[in-house]
C-alpha cells in the first residue's frame, strides 16, 4: 500500500468516525422504515391495509407475474413482477396460503415498476402482486403449486 492511499483511508475513516460520534449518522435515519405490523398479519387484507394503507383493489392486466407454475421447492420460488402502470409508488408480494401473507414490499417512488426475487411458499395458492399508482391499488395473482413445503414443511 502507498503512502497516499492510506492518508485518504485514515482520513475516510476519521471524518465517519467524528460524524457518527456527533450523531450525524444514526443508524435511524439510515435503515429504512420497517412495516412491522404488515408483515405479521394474518391475512392478506389486513396486511395490505397496514403496508399501503388499504385492504381493498382492483384487478389489472397491467401488472405481470411471472412464477413457475408448479414450484419443486417452496423455499425458493422465484417471481418477477412487472408492471406497465404509470407513477407506481410501490409494489407489495403476498402470497395468500402462507400463516403470514406478506412477503416483499418495495418503495420505488419513480424507479421502473419490476423487480425480481425468490420467495418462501408454505403449500400451494395464488401469489398476489399489488402495484400502487396513484393512490390507488391494483393487483394481480397468479396460483404456484408447491411440491414440497417451504415454511416448515
Amino acid at each position: 500500500m502507498n503512502r497516499r492511499t492510506l492518508l485518504k483511508r485514515t482520513l475516510a475513516v476519521s471524518a465517519v468516525s467524528v460524524a457518527a460520534s456527533a450523531g450525524l449518522l444514526a443508524p435511524g435515519q439510515v435503515l429504512a422504515a420497517y412495516p412491522k405490523a404488515a408483515f405479521e398479519a394474518k391475512d392478506a387484507s389486513s396486511a395490505l391495509s397496514a403496508a399501503l394503507g388499504a385492504g381493498n383493489f382492483e384487478h389489472s392486466d397491467a401488472i405481470k407475474i411471472k412464477a413457475p407454475d408448479i414450484a419443486e421447492n417452496g423455499s425458493v420460488v422465484p417471481v418477477t413482477i412487472e408492471s406497465s402502470l404509470s407513477g407506481v409508488e410501490s409494489i407489495s408480494l403476498l402470497s395468500e396460503a402462507n400463516n403470514t401473507p406478506m412477503v416483499a414490499s418495495f418503495n420505488l417512488n419513480g424507479s421502473e415498476a419490476y423487480i425480481s426475487t425468490r420467495i418462501k411458499m408454505g403449500k400451494t395458492g395464488n401469489v398476489l402482486a399489488v402495484v400502487k399508482s396513484g393512490g390507488k391499488l391494483y393487483a394481480n395473482k397468479k396460483e404456484v403449486k408447491v411440491t414440497i413445503g417451504g415454511c416448515g414443511g
